[in-house]
């Protein structure tokens, strides 16, 4: 499965680590994702699903299946 949630579309982001002497090594900052659970009470059944940070609020506010049929991460 992508590094990638399923509601707000987040997914790692590259950059430049800078050192003290100004050096610049690209690297790679990885979203706030975690493997969670939910309940959906429109078709009763458990669905896991990589999600954010923000992605756990919006859920939180709008309900697992509202935030889905949003459109969130397209």
């Amino acid at each position: 499965m992508a590094k990638k949630c399923v509601i707000t579309g987040k997914r790692c982001s590259f950059g430049n680590n800078v050192s003290h002497a100004n050096n610049h090594t690209r690297c790679k900052f990885s979203a706030n994702l975690f493997k969670h659970r939910f309940y959906v009470p429109e078709v009763k059944k458990f669905l896991k699903i990589n999600v954010s940070a923000a992605g756990i609020r919006n859920i939180a506010k709008l309900g697992v299946f509202n935030a889905l049929k949003k459109g969130y991460g397209k």
